[in-house]
């Protein structure tokens, strides 16, 4: 299929905006070649500059949890857009969408509306420190939670060590207050608070990873960390920013049976406008300015176009539980048929799906944390991707990302992708 467009689009583009993207992962350099441009979208398809039609695998990294362009969200904005599109000032939506949440979310007691993933786990273990009076935190390996300062740090040495800054522009300051283990190991989790004993204010992480591919917690991982927080006085952060309202309506800790003290979301909850949200135990939450001493604040918070469009879409998954049942299926049809065309022809692969997440490998080992998806093999994936971007599958541009299945799938979709990915991978085979 010709790209001229975005190709024309994308030389212009890297001369102004560096790389000529304004998120790394969309530039393709994990996969080769360069981005398509998106012109537009509806239901499972997206549409590039040159009009080359697309299924979508991606869904936005997430929040087009019923497809693009939903009728009902895109009316919910129409209507809002009417009264303008911002206030600096409280809404009734506002008020409707924390209602909403605290309904759906087990965890929630009272919750902050922000602008991002990022501003949400950003906000939220400041909010934690706050509480605590405590420095550190612990993440885990292989978990995004944005791009703040605190995030962007690696492992050290030892697992007991202090971590390093994984990008230019964070500070040795910061990267000292950040603990780093491997996800799905509770022992290195006992060894670091050992070390920093009653200096942790948190531990953050992905309940479902979907930043080092899908990778659900092992049996008891959960758990384990809730018995550890409650016994420690940690406070537990499940970053739901790709799960919640994703995996059911109250998100992982629902699907688990695990609650946390806090919980970050976004995507889902602006129906695919900016958005974001933290929230958690009121005892923490009054810990925020202007209540407590925890300050955060966002001229665009609360956007009424991202609540309007949001609620639409809470509303719509709150009066249809049936969803979540409609995206396994779709999510299993679509991973059996191309785990029956790698059998087929003899490929290392292993395919992790929790719901209507899924990635896959192209190795031979269990893809359990950060470690093992690093087997995975990289040029071979992104022969994969070239493969199935020109039979008109479009999927996540990293073997390091899930896959977002949506309702708007249909069977000859999902026959699609499968045929797709028969005839991609004889292709790389020759």
């Amino acid at each position: 299929m010709l790209t001229t467009k975005s190709q024309d689009l994308f030389q212009k583009a890297q001369k102004i905006i560096p790389g000529g993207v304004n998120s790394p992962v969309r530039a393709f350099k994990a996969v080769g070649g360069n981005p398509i441009f998106i012109k537009s979208a509806k239901g499972a398809y997206i549409y590039d500059e040159d009009d080359n039609a697309y299924i979508e695998l991606i869904n936005s990294w997430g929040p087009m949890l019923l497809g693009h362009a939903h009728p009902k969200i895109e009316n919910a904005v129409r209507n809002a857009l009417e009264h303008s599109f911002s206030y600096g000032a409280p809404t009734r939506r506002e008020v409707e969408m924390a209602e909403m949440i605290i309904k759906m979310v087990p965890s929630i007691e009272k919750v902050r509306m922000v602008n991002s993933g990022t501003e949400a786990t950003m906000s939220a273990i400041r909010a934690a420190r706050g509480f605590t009076n405590r420095s550190k935190i612990l993440k885990f390996e292989g978990c995004y939670h944005g791009h703040a300062d605190s995030f962007l740090i690696a492992a050290g040495s030892g697992m007991a060590t202090m971590g390093i800054p994984d990008s230019l522009g964070v500070t040795k300051g910061v990267a000292q207050d950040t603990l780093t283990a491997p996800y799905n190991d509770l022992a290195t989790v006992e060894m670091l608070i050992s070390a920093n004993k009653e200096e942790i204010a948190c531990i953050i992480l992905e309940p479902v990873v979907g930043n080092m591919g899908c990778v659900a917690p092992a049996q008891g991982f959960l758990k384990g960390l809730r018995e550890i927080c409650t016994r420690e006085k940690i406070v537990l952060i499940f970053d739901e920013v790709m799960t919640g309202f994703r995996l059911a309506r109250g998100g992982a800790q629902e699907l688990y049976g695990i609650t946390p003290d806090m919980t970050t979301l976004g995507k889902i909850i602006g129906g695919g406008l900016p958005v974001g949200a933290y929230g958690g135990k009121a005892e923490i939450m009054d810990n925020l300015a202007p209540v407590g001493k925890v300050y955060q604040a966002g001229t665009l918070s609360g956007n009424p176009l991202a609540m309007a469009a949001g609620l639409a879409m809470l509303h719509e998954i709150n009066d249809n539980p049936q969803i979540y049942k409609q995206l396994d299926d779709i999510c299993l049809q679509i991973t059996e048929g191309i785990a029956e065309g790698c059998d087929d022809l003899g490929i290392n692969y292993k395919i992790n799906r929790v719901g209507s997440m899924f990635t896959l490998f192209f190795t031979d080992m269990e893809v359990t944390n950060f470690e093992t998806a690093k087997t995975s093999d990289l040029a071979f994936f992104g022969k994969y991707f070239q493969a199935m971007l020109k039979r008109g599958v479009y999927l996540a541009p990293s073997q390091f990302e899930s896959m977002f299945i949506s309702t708007a799938i249909s069977e000859e979709n999902i026959k699609q992708i499968i045929k797709a990915n028969k005839e991609s991978l004889e292709e790389i085979l020759g």
